[in-house]
């Protein structure tokens, strides 16, 4: 059995350094890259992620660098760099992964706007030496930084080494379910969060609980439909990865893409509200990503179409929303 003892963490932001201390605390001997010099210095000689993770204690045994080959002795790497810029880092990992290569366990949700390609393609054709795995689910870095408990799906296509990782990374509070839908982990993550987006938008609109629930359905039907269409398992999307993350991340406002929506609804500008944050909403690349993969795909997903619609077309929510609700009734079906 491969021996996975020490992991680097590529990528120190919230979700990047929650990662890390889950890790610590399973055992395991952390290397956590950042490329931001005030991370890195804040996370060693603070020992707390003051940009991106503040006010959260971590473990001292956890080190950061700014230097990516200092990663090249680890067993295995977890992947959290934001999907639209996963692409540039595999570049400069080449040269790493060439000489040794380690299994990525993909961290990251969305997809890559332009190619339409989901994260494990990028990394396939970057790395192809590297075996690839998929870690998605119901998850809020503060709270897996925090060890309150939390489950999540890990998807390999290879099994023995899903269950190897499964092993290496959980821990009484993190717990990983192995499957070996690769693709449906990452659909379900992708569209979550431009389902949350449209919540936050009928949120920030004064839409009660009714709505925020028919979204959430109605939103699983589309993810369901286009994971049918790509070759995803049905089972995956309604498990910890689809249906547990689509609940989790449209139900608080700690979820980025929600609030983002929330400010949308509001009656605020995009280009304001992204202006103000820190954090990356993929909700907002992957947008434009899945109402373009629908289209490729004859899918039918008029909530993604609607957000698409307010995010890059310049559309008006009020007569967004009022289309969606002249939209013809039907049977219910996915």
């Amino acid at each position: 059995m491969m021996n996975l003892h020490h992991f680097g963490v590529i990528g120190g932001g919230a979700w990047g350094t929650a990662l890390a201390q889950a890790l610590i605390r399973a055992g395991r001997d952390v290397s956590l890259w950042a490329r931001e010099a005030d991370v890195v210095d804040s996370i060693n000689n603070a020992h707390e992620n003051a940009v991106y993770l503040p006010n959260v204690p971590l473990d001292e045994k956890l080190k950061a660098t700014a230097d990516l080959a200092a990663l090249g002795a680890c067993d295995a790497w977890l992947l959290v760099t934001p999907v639209q810029h996963t692409r540039g880092v595999c570049v400069q990992l080449d040269a790493i992964a060439a000489s040794r290569p380690v299994p990525i366990v993909l961290c990251s949700k969305g997809i890559e706007m332009g190619t339409l390609k989901f994260p494990s393609t990028i990394v396939s054709e970057a790395l192809p030496s590297c075996p690839l795995a998929v870690l998605s689910g119901p998850s809020f870095a503060i709270e897996v930084a925090k060890a309150q408990p939390t489950a999540v799906t890990l998807a390999c296509a290879d099994e023995a080494l899903g269950a190897t990782l499964c092993q290496a990374i959980g821990s009484r509070t993190f717990r990983p379910y192995a499957s070996t839908d690769v693709l449906g982990a990452q659909i379900g993550g992708a569209i979550k969060n431009v389902l949350a987006v449209a919540t936050g938008i009928a949120t920030g609109c004064g839409m009660g609980e009714d709505a925020r629930a028919a979204l959430i359905t109605r939103g699983l039907a589309e993810m369901m439909r286009l994971g049918v269409a790509l070759g995803a398992k049905a089972e995956t999307l309604m498990g910890l990865s689809g249906l547990g993350d689509l609940v989790l991340t449209c139900s608080s406002t700690q979820s980025r893409n929600m609030s983002l929506g929330m400010a949308l609804g509001q009656g605020r500008q995009l280009a304001d509200i992204l202006g103000e944050r820190k954090s990356v909403a993929e909700g907002v690349p992957t947008t434009t990503s899945a109402a373009a993969l629908a289209q490729l795909k004859g899918v039918d997903m008029p909530i993604v179409q609607a957000v698409d619609a307010i995010l890059n077309k310049g559309a008006c929510v009020d007569e967004v929303i009022a289309g969606l609700l002249a939209r013809p009734l039907k049977a219910e079906r996915v």
